[in-house]
């Protein structure tokens, strides 16, 4: 099924968050869709084959003696706003990151499998799993055996407040791990006013299991589109109401926050809405960089009591040719998007109470986080060899910052890289599919970050291509340029961090290899993370 809709009419074009300006000083989606700290990095790139220099600017988080985020300003362009602890936040309730599941790629999973994705999830600070409930007949055994494996790994915790995990940092240890509906409405019929039974049959089953999600002491319940369902009823609001909040009903009560695709100016005529999910909050919706304004757009709409919840997502990529569901395209994925939209998510933690990562397993879009495992939606040939875990060590940091208001203390040296592996404009004559469509809105880079205790040389290299940057503690976001000079065909990328003499950490991936001979139109991105 469909999980991308088109563009968003609330996104804007301005307000370009978190990116790095490198200046040339030479003449040359079912599964198918605060301002504390900046510093200015001082860079020096070189090109064998071009002896081409390169100033970049880059912003950083850097991180005090104490962990927390310095009140050093900066003049840097693009800068980004880290929010300080203050007493008005620390009556917030606490903040909740979700992760969005597609059931319909679990296929094959056993409660073993669920049972490894939650303690992974729980581990990088992921509250809960939205499950994405579709038609499938064999769906609900899956869901079942997702309660059940929820079920054992909270027995299994024991009372602990805190914790220092293995990437290095401090970070605050969750509680139980939480699951929640999401109705795929893509893919359950919602005409009938019989159509609310499958949907009432799922809340009323778990409403009462001890791994469900509420808040305000309902039951969540979230969907994937469902704005054009009516169940019988003569209005969307009376339809939603007939399904998840029937008058003299036994069904429990719902906390409903639904990813409906319609304009904000509609939900004060939607009082069903506790609510509202941003789907395509999560990428920018054109040739620019993500921006807060679609949040915006929502959170002033909702008003009252309503809870928002944001989407993050690390890219997004798909190549559906016509004989299948035929949808291959691109979202700028360009300028760490990630992490701009996770320092967003911070900085303005107060008014978004949760966000729900944007996916755990969608393979066939590309934005998965998860292990690859499950059942691919015919998409292995842009999925396998592309492993994301990555995303999820980085993620885990600003998960930290969200949830407490202070990014947490980094004792340890990490680097993280990503991109594609074949540049934008490069022809694979074989592949049938095509270009995917925005294919311009990407250039060709190799995006990094740095976590550093201590500042520290960082030189990021793709065969002939250099580029080393004094960067200082906290985290780094950095850029190479990937070109392929004369007759080159390939190059390996790599990452060094040294301190004087002594080098820290030397980082080559195995299969980051930027070619000029791509064997498809594949635009997924090569994801990798220095060892803990």
């Amino acid at each position: 099924m469909d999980h991308a809709l088109g563009i968003d009419a609330s996104a804007s074009s301005t307000g370009s968050i978190a990116s790095s300006t490198s200046i040339s000083v030479s003449a040359s989606t079912r599964s198918s869709l605060s301002s504390s700290g900046l510093s200015i990095a001082s860079t020096t790139s070189s090109t064998t084959s071009s002896a081409t220099a390169t100033l970049l600017t880059s912003t950083a988080v850097p991180a005090t003696a104490s962990g927390q985020p310095s009140s050093t300003s900066s003049s840097a362009p693009n800068s980004v706003g880290v929010p300080t602890s203050t007493p008005a936040e620390k009556s917030l309730k606490p903040r909740a990151v979700f992760a969005h599941v597609i059931v319909g790629n679990t296929y094959n999973y056993t409660i073993k499998s669920w049972a490894t994705d939650i303690a992974l999830a729980a581990s990088k600070g992921i509250d809960a799993f939205a499950l994405n409930v579709g038609n499938d007949a064999w769906e609900p055994s899956q869901v079942a055996y997702a309660y059940a494996a929820a079920g054992q790994y909270n027995a299994k915790l024991s009372g602990t407040n805190g914790t220092t995990t293995a990437s290095g940092f401090n970070t605050t240890a969750s509680g139980p791990f939480k699951l929640f509906l999401s109705f795929d409405m893509s893919s359950l019929p919602c005409a009938a006013a019989t159509d609310v039974q499958p949907l009432q049959t799922y809340i009323a089953a778990y409403a009462n299991n001890t791994s469900q999600m509420t808040y305000n002491g309902r039951v969540l319940v979230s969907t994937f589109a469902g704005e054009a369902c009516t169940f019988g009823a003569g209005s969307l609001n009376q339809a939603w109401v007939n399904a998840v909040k029937p008058v003299n009903s036994s069904l429990p009560d719902v906390w409903f926050v639904p990813s409906f695709f319609v304009d904000p100016q509609t939900f004060p005529s939607l009082p069903v809405l506790d609510g509202a999910f941003h789907w395509n909050s999560g990428w920018p919706m054109g040739n620019y960089n993500i921006s807060f304004a679609p949040d915006t757009s929502y959170i002033s709409k909702l008003g009252g009591n309503r809870t928002y919840m944001a989407a993050s997502s690390p890219w997004f990529f798909t190549h559906y040719g016509p004989d299948t569901f035929n949808k291959n395209f691109i979202y700028r994925g360009d300028d760490w998007l990630f992490a701009a939209r996770w320092e967003q998510l911070v900085q303005n933690r107060t008014a978004v109470p949760f966000t729900e990562v944007v996916s755990w397993n969608d393979f066939g879009e590309s934005h998965y986080v998860g292990p690859v495992s499950g059942v691919q939606p015919m998409s292995q040939a842009w999925v396998n060899g592309f492993d994301h875990q990555g995303w999820l060590d980085l993620m885990q940091y600003y998960i930290s910052a969200y949830k407490t208001g202070a990014y947490p203390t980094i004792t340890k040296d990490r680097v993280f890289l990503w991109g594609r592996l074949y540049p934008a404009n490069a022809s694979a004559p074989a592949d049938t599919v095509g270009k995917p469509a925005n294919y311009q809105w990407t250039q060709d880079y190799m995006w990094a970050i740095t976590l550093l205790p201590t500042p520290a040389n960082v030189t990021l290299s793709c065969g002939n291509t250099t580029q080393t940057t004094l960067a200082p503690a906290g985290l780094t976001k950095l850029k190479l340029p990937l070109t392929l000079p004369g007759s080159t065909a390939s190059c390996a990328a790599k990452a060094v961090v040294a301190r004087g003499r002594t080098t820290a950490l030397t980082f080559a991936p195995a299969g980051y290899t930027f070619s000029a001979r791509p064997p498809s139109y594949n635009f997924n991105a090569f994801v990798a993370a220095s060892p803990l």
